[in-house]
């Protein structure tokens, strides 16, 4: 059968970007499969995501060490944030499950053709690998002693990240946590629209280095920034040879990280993903009235 092109256009070829109307229903498909995956598989993909974050996390870190004096901040921070993609591209060329990123199956779940335990069994599960994927990088990172090199500036800078994060309170991580997933989601989305891998990796490039340079909050990267910045404060030589103690990293503790980071971001997260993208676009182009 020939496919008549409309009128004044031309017939879309097989590498063309899907419409977003076209997105929303492939969204809501990939959203059913994996509220429907076996949980072991779940797990196994949900760590290696949290490893891909972690391993982009590093990759700011090492690339943003000493930027500070010798370029503008913005500059510094858009390094950054290009640098950061790497964790997505892995996530979604390589394959793996991310919870912001899971944050769209919220536009099956709107539609009925996921319950809302699947939805909350899929989180979960995702959240708990992604936590264990970044906190076995963050040990096989400190372990290899990466942060003492550069003369112990990227340590240095890993501990500026991490007590950075958790002095911000509650209220500003929670709304910059709903910012961050509204772009990573949004890079999701585009991605889930491109056919090629050079298509892809385009479409992730500019929403997360934007939210990387803005200083936007994402949950599971935190779960690699805060927990290193932990882990080399207990180095007391190697705060020494930086002419610092403990005592100059007092705020930065596991309960600081958990209630005043962690907790809002991934709140601020769910809001941003699952609210300002998912649920926007299951209403534009999915709703009964809509598909009418």
């Amino acid at each position: 059968m020939t496919i008549q092109p409309p009128a004044g256009g031309t017939v879309p070829g097989p590498f063309d970007a899907l419409i977003p109307a076209a997105i929303a229903r492939r969204a809501e498909e990939v959203g059913q499969a994996k509220a429907r995956m076996d949980a072991g598989t779940v797990l196994a993909l949900a760590v290696l995501a949290g490893a891909f974050i972690a391993l982009g996390a590093l990759f700011f870190t090492t690339v943003t060490t000493g930027a500070a004096g010798a370029m503008p901040y913005g500059a510094a921070r858009l390094l950054g944030g290009l640098a950061f993609c790497l964790g997505l591209v892995l996530v979604v060329l390589a394959g793996a499950e991310l919870f912001t990123g899971n944050n769209l199956i919220v536009m099956a779940w709107i539609g009925g053709s996921v319950s809302a335990g699947q939805l909350l069994r899929n989180w979960a599960l995702v959240y708990a690998g992604n936590l264990v994927g970044s906190l076995a990088t963050v040990a096989l990172v400190y372990f290899s002693g990466q942060y003492r090199f550069a003369g112990g500036a990227v340590g240095a800078q890993a501990l500026a990240i991490a007590s950075a994060k958790v002095s911000l309170g509650f209220w500003e991580p929670l709304f910059l946590g709903t910012l961050c997933n509204a772009l990573v989601c949004l890079a999701i989305w585009l991605t889930m629209g491109a056919h090629s891998t050079t298509d892809k990796v385009v479409a992730i490039l500019f929403p997360i280095s934007a939210f990387v340079a803005i200083g936007f909050e994402h949950s599971v990267a935190n779960m690699y920034f805060v927990p290193i910045g932990l882990l080399i404060k207990s180095d007391r030589a190697f705060l020494a040879s930086l002419g610092k103690t403990a005592a100059d990293y007092a705020g930065l503790t596991w309960g600081a990280f958990i209630v005043d980071n962690l907790v809002p971001v991934t709140l601020g997260n769910i809001i941003g993903g699952a609210g300002l993208v998912g649920a926007v676009y299951w209403f534009v182009y999915l709703r009964k009235p809509a598909a009418r």
